[in-house]
C-alpha cells in the first residue's frame, strides 16, 4: 500500500511546470487577518506584541483587515501568530 502511495506521488509533483513544486517547498508564509472578530481589542494587543507596532498603527492594522500581520516568516512562527490571533477571536490566512 505504501508502494503505491509512492510510485503515485512523483508523477503527481512533477506533472506541473515547477509552480506545483515551489508551493511544495514553500517556507516563508504570510500571515494574513482577514477580519478582526467580536474581540477586536485582543485581536489589537495580539498584533501589537507580534509585531511591536504600536497601539495605533496596531489599531489601525486590525480596522483595515483584511491586511498581512508579518510576511515571509517560517512555518512555525506563521502557525503560532495563527493560533494567538484565532484565539484572540481573529480570523487569519497564511499565504
Amino acid at each position: 500500500m505504501s508502494a503505491t502511495a509512492v510510485a503515485a506521488a512523483p508523477p503527481a509533483a512533477g506533472g506541473g511546470d515547477g509552480g506545483g513544486e515551489a508551493e511544495e517547498e514553500q517556507t516563508a508564509f504570510d500571515v494574513v487577518l482577514t477580519a478582526a472578530g467580536d474581540k477586536k481589542i485582543q485581536v489589537i494587543k495580539v498584533v501589537r506584541a507580534a509585531t511591536g507596532l504600536g497601539l495605533k498603527e496596531a489599531k489601525a492594522l486590525v480596522d483595515e483587515a483584511p491586511k498581512p500581520v508579518k510576511e515571509g516568516v517560517d512555518k512555525a512562527e506563521a502557525d503560532k501568530l495563527k493560533a494567538d490571533l484565532e484565539e484572540a477571536g481573529g480570523s487569519v490566512e497564511l499565504k
